[in-house]
């Protein structure tokens, strides 16, 4: 990417849910990001931080509570009608679970249409052909057009999932958790489906995910959320080298190295100490309580997102 546009912006991001008479739980609680047209950023962090609901805030499943999200220029929480459609044709979610995601009243036929249909993209024959292209291009055949959800296997429902994302020609996934429910095997098939389809399409990527092998292998930049703040974000290769903040730094030390030699020897960071809360956090760092580094400072002033090298950026007071 010679010139870097960008396709995706997001400014100072909230989505906070009342779970009580005084209860707030501050899933995604002020972050901000940009994503570069025709690039895949890799979201990553333990169950809970808040991942999932930032991608499904960016597209406008859930409505934030404060922030902008800024699609190719245009404010995206501010759309209404026409307006709103026009968006959602552009932008599209793989979804994690893909035994729920999909009606099992409806042939896969008809869930790769529904799209089509609702934009009067295509219709008769030429609707067909369109459908009959995309499960050639997901790997299946025109034969499995007519047959329902459960005649499918855990990777083929994905990649039906994956055709109904591509049948509106969008140009911004959201890739939620796309590979979690499936095994090794089918995991490695869907990744290499994704990035094929990211070269012939030019298609822009926000991947979610738990597997920090797999984040490395289809990211091109990566950021780490904690709690719902984003803590770093680095180009791929930097942060799986030259980590900066401590939880990413624990993240990293635990992914496994197939050579066992090598693994013996590995220096894994614990994290110890006690597990805050999202409901009505503390002030300061969210991660000082279970810090090694943490200080006084780190407890009263929460860190904000900082250049520590070239489009290096972490949230940690001793960094």
């Amino acid at each position: 990417m010679s010139e870097k546009k960008v396709l995706v912006e997001v400014k100072d991001l909230k989505k906070h849910f009342k779970v009580g008479k005084n209860a707030i739980l501050k899933a995604v609680d002020g972050i901000d990001f940009k994503i570069y047209k025709g690039e895949t950023l890799g979201l990553v962090g333990e169950s809970g931080c808040g991942k999932t609901t930032c991608g499904k805030t960016v597209m406008g499943l859930y409505p934030a509570t404060s922030g902008e999200i800024i699609f190719d220029g245009i404010k995206v929480n501010e759309l209404k009608g026409k307006e709103k459609k026009d968006f959602t044709r552009k932008a599209q979610i793989i979804f994690q679970d893909p035994y729920s995601s999909l009606d099992p009243r409806m042939t896969v036929g008809d869930i790769i249409g529904e799209g089509i249909d609702i934009h009067g993209l295509y219709t008769g024959q030429e609707r067909t052909d369109k459908i009959y292209e995309l499960l050639g291009t997901i790997g299946l055949t025109s034969e499995h057009a007519n047959r329902f959800p459960h005649e499918f296997s855990g990777g083929q429902r994905q990649r039906i999932g994956i055709a109904r994302a591509l049948a509106i020609e969008p140009e911004f996934i959201v890739c939620d958790e796309p590979i979690s429910a499936l095994d090794v095997s089918i995991q490695a098939q869907i990744i290499n489906l994704l990035i094929r389809l990211q070269k012939e399409r030019e298609l822009t990527y926000l991947f979610i995910a738990h597997d920090l092998s797999m984040v490395k292998h289809i990211s091109d930049r990566v950021g780490v959320m904690y709690l719902g703040k984003m803590v770093e974000m680095a180009p791929s290769y930097e942060l799986y080298t030259n980590p900066k903040h401590p939880y990413t730094e624990a993240l990293m030390s635990a992914i496994p190295i197939p050579d066992p030699e090598v693994e013996r020897e590995k220096k894994q960071i614990k994290i110890e100490g006690e597990i805050p809360s999202p409901i009505n956090p503390k002030p300061g760092c969210r991660f000082a309580s279970r810090c090694r580094y943490a200080t006084e400072l780190c407890r009263q002033e929460t860190p904000k997102l900082k250049e520590v090298g070239p489009e290096h950026f972490a949230a940690c007071h001793n960094r």
